[in-house]
């Protein structure tokens, strides 16, 4: 009976491997960009259809700059259509334009170097194949200059496909993506806390000055699992709650996100250093 369980595991296992190998670039690509990148909560309207990308509605002021999600599409003119594929990926993993211009920090263009050159290709594959927006978004207005984003040491080393056999590992590269870290830190100065502060929660946001929730597990530890993947993907807390902007926007993506890899993302929260 124990080999007749070890062999149907491996069978699952093996068969699990498979499909995820038969994913095409552009299905994989899709996964992520609509799933746990929530890329189109700034790069299409608001209320709108959030696989358009044609460009944001929301609009980012502060003293140092101006700007709106860009189009994402590969139309020639209005999105990035002009840009090589090597050119994307250096915009993509570093913020730098061709121009030498520095995008604005609501890009966390310092979290996407730990993608692996196959899950990079595969977003740039799944942009390139939707239909073009003509529609061009208002350029950025930089009224001082843009300082590059502090790495977040734990992504600064782009990722193999063998390291995401490791559930925290693989946990630590999703929540890369989706940017977790860059909400959920404890601020510093102007930038993010990542060495002492890490996904301790503190910052601010809105009107309301919503704090972010501590995420290590001083401050999920006594959820489940299951609490946990409700939440995620329900926008309700266990207690009935529901969430409160920006994070009552973001359910609406995870609910794409597989169950083993909602688990991933949990076993990399588990595995924070404990922050009060």
């Amino acid at each position: 009976m124990l080999r007749l369980w070890a062999l149907s595991v491996g069978v699952i296992i093996a068969a699990t491997a498979g499909a995820s190998a038969q994913q095409s670039p552009v299905e994989r690509g899709g996964y992520l960009v609509n799933g746990v990148g929530v890329c189109g909560n700034c790069h299409s309207p608001r209320g709108g259809d959030a696989k358009s990308f044609g460009g944001g509605s929301n609009v980012f002021n502060t003293p140092a700059y101006t700007v709106k999600g860009s189009n994402l599409t590969n139309h020639r003119e209005a999105g990035i259509g002009k840009y090589s594929d090597a050119e994307f990926k250096t915009v993509f993993t570093t913020g730098k334009r061709p121009s030498g211009t520095q995008l604005a920090p609501n890009m966390p263009y310092n979290l996407y170097g730990i993608l692996t050159a196959r899950d990079q290709d595969a977003i740039l594959a799944y942009l390139r194949s939707l239909p073009e927006v003509a529609t061009p978004v208002d350029p950025p207005q930089y009224k001082a200059e843009i300082a590059p984003l502090q790495p977040y040491p734990p992504a600064a080393k782009q990722m193999t496909d063998a390291d995401l056999n490791d559930p925290v590992k693989r946990g630590l590269y999703l929540a890369s993506l989706g940017h977790c870290v860059a909400c959920h830190s404890k601020p510093s100065g102007n930038g993010v806390d990542y060495v002492n502060g890490l996904g301790g929660g503190g910052r601010k946001f809105g009107p309301q000055q919503i704090t972010a929730a501590n995420i290590t597990p001083k401050g999920l530890g006594h959820w489940t699992d299951a609490e946990l993947k409700a939440m995620l993907t329900t926008g309700v807390s266990r207690d009935g709650r529901k969430l409160n902007a920006p994070m009552a926007d973001f359910p609406a993506f995870y609910k794409s996100i597989s169950d083993d890899d909602l688990g991933a993302i949990i076993a990399w929260m588990r595995s924070l250093p404990p922050l009060d």
